[in-house]
């Protein structure tokens, strides 16, 4: 089997985007099963899309971007895996943003490895696959 990847927002922004183009690049060179986007990510980019000028706009590309790859939901799964992290970070004092701690749950509770630019949030969740395509 594949290995899966789970974009984070800011992965998703840089393709749809184009910029930076070896982003868009790395994306393409993998097969639609082989891509997801967490419901968790598609809130958060629909958020930004509704702070917009050009909301309009931006919600086309979010449309888009959507009919490329998986859209996931969250699972039984996935929330205890979520408990399992936040607990952790919290105990050690190194708690991240909460929906990076959903994204790292629903990433790790699957096996898929999560891309992002944000490498040192979560480099902290121990069992988590994180690779940087910038």
């Amino acid at each position: 089997m594949p290995t899966r990847y789970l974009l984070d927002t800011n992965i998703c922004i840089y393709i749809a985007k184009h910029n930076p183009s070896s982003v868009r690049e790395r994306f393409t060179r993998h097969a639609a099963n082989e891509l997801a986007m967490s419901v968790i990510t598609l809130g958060e980019l629909r958020f930004g899309a509704e702070k917009s000028h050009a909301k309009n706009r931006a919600m086309a590309v979010i449309d888009e971007l959507t009919n490329l790859m998986n859209i996931e939901a969250l699972t039984d799964e996935v929330t205890g895996h979520y408990g399992d992290i936040r607990a952790a970070l919290q105990k050690s004092g190194q708690i991240i943003g909460n929906n990076d701690l959903w994204l790292a749950a629903h990433a790790r509770s699957q096996d898929w490895v999560l891309v992002t630019n944000n490498e040192r949030e979560f480099l902290r969740v121990d069992g988590l696959r994180v690779e940087n395509w910038v």
